[in-house]
């Protein structure tokens, strides 16, 4: 059975750092490109971050540039996305989804992330 597990969401003050994690499980997770993408109230889903599946290439979105940092460790199935100088703005749900090719495309049930004071 397929599952993706996102962990670390929680109340933080703006500035502040927070590291989510993502466990998946019945699948074969080194073959799977992972991708962090977030959802605010209101607004689409947006795509934050992204690692391939060797880890060797790493993108992310404008606003997340230079603040956050996507990593996976493939011995623990485990992938990582370590947020600095948060914002009220990177407030959202943040969820996690593993692709591999054009069929095989698993998501979490997210973690809420709240950035107030």
């Amino acid at each position: 059975q397929v599952q993706v597990v996102e962990a670390g969401g929680g109340l933080v003050q703006p500035g502040g750092s927070l590291r989510l994690s993502c466990t998946g499980s019945g699948f074969t997770f080194s073959n799977y490109d992972m991708r962090w993408y977030r959802q605010a109230p209101g607004k689409a889903r947006e795509l934050v971050a992204l690692i391939t599946s060797a880890g060797g290439s790493t993108t992310y979105v404008d606003s997340a540039k230079g603040r956050f940092s996507i990593s996976r460790d493939n011995a623990k199935n485990t992938v990582y996305l370590q947020m600095n100088s948060l914002t009220p703005e990177d407030t959202a749900v943040y969820y996690c989804n593993a692709v591999f090719g054009w069929n095989y495309n698993y998501w979490g049930q997210g973690t809420q992330v709240i950035v107030s004071s």
